[in-house]
């Protein structure tokens, strides 16, 4: 399956090598800013899946997982504009240090919708993880503590980030072929 999906891609923008040395370096970056401290990573499916996954592995503290499930996209490649959470988390985040884990920072409608609500829960603190981040979105006002790579604002699939929920399962991010994409 993953030569066929292979066979879709136009260029791959982050090795599988690369996602995992940057994941692991993340994971230090966590371990040492959380010393002391359990937790709660908090990833936002589908996307952050394989993310969360690995940086977690990637991270020796104690901690915490959950989930939640937001859309803005639906099956199209451009963000809606509303924002619905399809899964909230189990665990109460009051008093506790939370690591929001996102797959893409694009447009950043859906982070702000979820910083704003989980602040609502009143954390000790909350921190953005995002693996990427979109180059034309610098003059945005959302600075995630903890950044794996900043991308060109391209269309992208794999590790997670999915066209019509395939190619999720891709060990790299890639651009897929030209006529791939129906818009």
């Amino acid at each position: 399956m993953a030569d066929l999906l292979m066979n879709d891609m136009d260029n791959i923008i982050i090795s599988e090598a690369q996602l995992q040395s940057r994941v692991a370096e993340l994971g230090r970056q966590l371990e040492d800013d959380y010393s002391g401290k359990e937790p709660i990573c908090i990833g936002i499916l589908k996307g952050a899946i394989m993310f969360i996954a690995d940086l977690i592995r990637a991270t020796n503290i104690p901690l915490q997982v959950d989930f939640m499930a937001v859309s803005s996209y639906g099956s199209n490649t451009r963000s809606s504009g509303i924002v619905r959470i399809l899964k909230d988390l189990e665990d109460n985040i009051k008093d506790r240090h939370v690591i929001l884990v996102e797959d893409i920072l694009d447009t950043g409608l859906t982070l702000n919708y979820l910083l704003k609500n989980l602040r609502s829960r009143q954390p000790a603190s909350l921190e953005i993880c995002a693996l990427l981040v979109k180059d034309a979105k610098k003059g945005m006002d959302l600075k995630p503590k903890y950044t794996g790579f900043v991308i060109p604002d391209n269309f992208i699939v794999g590790y997670g980030l999915d066209y019509n929920e395939k190619y999720r399962n891709l060990p790299y991010i890639g651009i897929l072929k030209p006529g791939i994409i129906d818009e």
